[in-house]
């Protein structure tokens, strides 16, 4: 018995020495609490331009938008958001909370995800105020001991209410806010004390990690935080479900008190890549930063922009109408190095009432047809089976689509114009839509997929609904990743990552921190042949012509590419450019997405990047794009891309990557022998005299119907067909479009509810018949080989069977659609 109470003693004391030396290697380098005033004081960092102009000098704590605020002021929604997100049993441990640690590793793994804090507010308030910066970046038992050791000092000394005070007014919320006051002015333009419950919860949730969760950067991020932050709250009785619901709800609008400061949607994001790279090390020494940014541009742009914009919204000028355009942002980068030589993220970062400090140019926005380049660029890869090229020629007619739903898709060119047989360099530099849709499809949507994330647009390659619209601004991208995509077709087709900082010095020695590396171009993303054939169309102004004029804003007087872009309701608009040496981007619309007035790119964004583009490269010399080696010329048949022939009437002269320009012949411009006396072909009785050859337009199938409606007159009949440039195509149905619903009216006569069946038939086609599952609905017996269908409730599957001259028979692949009762009797509809 005397033995085993020695043993138990001597295992006691044995862990009392261990707890001992553990403590005394723990908390002998520990800081005294008398240094606690020294960690609320902020060293000096000044951002400058690129020539060393003043951007913004972050000021101690104690001054300006950094002012402390009483705790008695702090409403009481606010500490219970805190309270309920980072520490639920504040009031009542002793510093350390056990329980609280167990708490959190609950919730964090439930969640899958960090939801609520370990340490308490006590841990983290000797951690900011206490330990050194690599002290506090360390996630280690050590610096957890210390961390608790601390705390529990702190806590001796201190009440819980001035410690709370303390971790209010010191903790670090994003965009240079340090402490609830200027969080509450850099976010919502107001006192913390008038903050609501909506907007308390915000900011509670942003301290985990205010980058990430930046809500003028990133708000999706920041509401799905502030969500997380009310459910913390319901949970621990502060507020009522219905509550939390509610102020979920409730719409936040962000703006920004006045402070001295230049560029600063440009300076908060700096200061984030600081923050991304040496993080705690940034608060406690003195710095001077030299950034990328030209203070110059900047107003340059903030000028222009405000200009155009009151210029759209003057109802009293030559547009008698208001614009409705509030917001706008430009990009401007160097395409070699990728730095960001300016960077306007609203036209005033202090306007509430346009959310301004939102920083538009990181928001996800419509890119509209600034896609169709990179469509194009994937259709011209050369290592892939018959790539296209500038003048292979598309049909710009009605084109239906099925989609990954099954669902038909048919495109529409701006103002529903289509041109009919059109050059891959005219619908390019043009935007004309179909031929971009035709163009995607060729390619395929997962090999376009995945060159948008070889190009840095990571937000379309996480979009799983994207479909066959992409190409014309489905899904979602934000300008500072799309002006990088232009700069790689800028650049020759290679990489290059976004720079913001390009030194940084610490003031009290001299000593430079960061240099940043000579320009280095990256990895290869286009093939340099395909980007400068992309640049090429870009920045030719007859190709553009057509859907622009000679005079439009995309023309600056010397060689630029550019690209504009529309949504749909005019909610956003886009022009991307470049010269060789320099590449700017312009989003205009509304940060809260309401749609504008009759503004489309080259009417909005368009002249703030003319003139920002005129204003910036003056004086610079003029620069020519760089033509690689392994292109070549060739003179090719304009209305077909072919190689000419004595009918061909136009010509033009094209470029080609070497190895795919064409080798067959114009077959567009036919010569038919035609009877004088009748207009139908000569035979061997057509006296000589009466004999004409006549040279005619033969289009492919798919275009005979917008041939008729543009006056193309058809050659006779059989030779049309015989000799058409689909000829030796397969049977194919063309009429009605895929997967489509029709509505049957009880209002309208049963003999004007029909359907069209047509297809495009092989040239030796005798007859031609149409099955409805499985059953002979009708059939023609000559071109165009069309046939109406009194409409019948139901699902149909439609076939089309060809008789050919020598006797075969060809079937089409099948098409459903389906017949329904009419939704509203009031009109007849085709919904698609």
């Amino acid at each position: 018995m005397r033995r085993r109470t020695k043993i138990i003693i001597g295992v006691l004391g044995g862990l009392l020495a261990a707890l001992g030396l553990t403590y005394a290697w723990i908390a002998h380098d520990l800081p005294p609490l008398e240094r606690l005033s020294a960690g609320l004081a902020l060293p000096s960092t000044r951002l400058y331009d690129r020539h060393g102009t003043l951007l913004y000098e972050i000021s101690a704590p104690q001054a300006g938008r950094n002012a402390p605020i009483p705790l008695e002021r702090v409403p009481q929604h606010c500490i219970n958001a805190f309270i309920a997100t980072e520490d639920l049993n504040y009031w009542s441990h002793f510093g350390v909370d056990p329980i609280g640690v167990l708490r959190a590793v609950w919730i964090n793994l439930r969640g899958g995800e960090v939801l609520a804090g370990g340490s308490t507010i006590t841990q983290q308030t000797a951690r900011l105020l206490l330990l050194d910066p690599l002290g506090q970046k360390q996630r280690t038992l050590e610096r957890k001991l210390k961390e608790m050791i601390l705390a529990l000092r702190l806590q001796a000394v201190l009440s819980k209410e001035q410690v709370l005070a303390l971790y209010l007014n010191q903790v670090y919320f994003g965009n240079l806010a340090y402490g609830l006051e200027a969080a509450a002015h850099a976010y919502f333009n107001r006192s913390a004390e008038s903050l609501s419950l909506a907007e308390c919860a915000l900011l509670a949730g942003l301290v985990q990690n205010a980058n990430f969760y930046n809500p003028l950067a990133y708000p999706e991020r920041a509401k799905a935080r502030q969500a997380v932050v009310l459910n913390l709250m319901a949970q621990a009785n502060f507020i009522s479900p219905q509550e939390a619901l509610s102020a979920e709800r409730d719409p936040l609008d962000f703006g920004a008190t006045p402070f001295p400061i230049r560029a600063p949607h440009f300076v908060m994001s700096a200061w984030q890549e600081l923050e991304a790279r040496y993080g705690d090390l940034l608060y406690h020494e003195g710095l001077d930063v030299t950034t990328t940014l030209d203070a110059n541009w900047q107003d340059v742009a903030q000028t222009i922009v405000r200009r155009q914009l009151a210029y759209l919204n003057d109802a009293s000028g030559s547009r008698r109408v208001s614009a409705n355009a509030r917001n706008a942002a430009l990009v401007a980068l160097d395409p070699y190095t990728g730095e960001v030589l300016t960077m306007l993220g609203s036209p005033d970062y202090f306007d509430e009432s346009i959310d301004g400090a939102v920083n538009v140019a990181l928001s996800l926005r419509q890119p509209g047809s600034t896609l169709k380049p990179f469509t194009y660029a994937a259709a011209f890869d050369p290592t892939q089976p018959n790539p296209y090229t500038p003048s292979t020629v598309l049909l710009d007619v009605r084109t239906p689509f099925v989609t990954r739903k099954l669902e038909s898709y048919t495109p529409a060119n701006y103002a529903l114009v289509e041109h009919g047989p059109t050059s891959i360099r005219e619908a390019l530099a043009s935007s004309y839509n179909i031929p971009a849709v035709i163009a995607l499809e060729k390619v395929g949507l997962s090999r376009f997929v995945q060159l948008m994330g070889d190009l840095g647009l990571d937000s379309l390659t996480r979009n799983t609904q994207v479909d066959l619209s992409i190409t014309l601004g489905g899904g979602e991208v934000r300008l500072i990743d799309l002006t990088r995509a232009y700069a790689i077709l800028a650049n020759g087709g290679q990489w290059v990552d976004t720079q913001m900082i390009r030194r940084m010095v610490r003031r009290s020695d001299g000593h430079v921190l960061y240099e940043a590396p000579p320009p280095r171009l990256g990895r290869r993303v286009l093939d340099e042949r395909v980007a400068y054939l992309i640049t090429d169309i870009l920045s030719d102004n007859q190709a553009r012509q057509p859907a622009f004029g000679v005079n439009s804003p995309l023309n600056i007087g010397r060689p630029a590419a550019a690209k504009t872009g529309t949504t749909t309701d005019f909610r956003d608009n886009w022009i991307i450019g470049y010269t060789p040496d320099l590449v700017v981007g312009v989003w205009v619309g509304n940060a809260d997405n309401t749609p504008m007035r009759q503004v489309t790119g080259v009417s909005g964004a368009g002249p703030i990047w003319n003139l920002f583009m005129r204003r910036v490269l003056v004086g610079r010399p003029e620069r020519v794009f760089r033509r690689p080696e392994g292109l070549v010329e060739a003179e090719v048949c304009a209305l077909s891309g072919l190689l000419p022939t004595p009918d061909c009437p136009h010509t033009r002269r094209d470029l080609f990557i070497d190895g795919t320009q064409p080798t067959r012949p114009d077959n567009f411009y036919q010569r038919f022998m035609i009877d004088a006396r009748n207009g139908f072909l000569a035979d061997d009785n057509t006296p000589p005299q009466y004999r004409t050859e006549r040279v005619y337009v033969v289009l492919p199938q798919e275009a005979r119907d917008w041939a008729a409606r543009n006056g193309i007159q058809p050659p006779p009949v059989q030779a049309g067909l015989a000799l058409a440039p689909d000829a030796d195509a397969p049977l194919r149905l063309l009429s009605p479009d895929p997967h489509t619903i029709f509505e049957l009216s009880p209002m309208l006569p049963a003999h004007v509810q029909r359907l069209r069946f047509t297809v495009g038939a092989p040239s030796n086609t005798q007859q031609v018949s149409y099955w409805l599952n499985g059953e002979r609905v009708g059939q023609s017996d000559s071109a165009p080989w069309a046939v109406w269908w009194p409409l019948a409730l139901g699902s149909y599957e439609l076939e089309a069977r060809a008789l050919l001259a020598d006797g075969t028979e060809v079937r089409s692949a099948a098409r459903s659609f389906r017949v329904v009762e009419e939704e509203d009797p009031i009109s007849y509809n085709v919904r698609r």
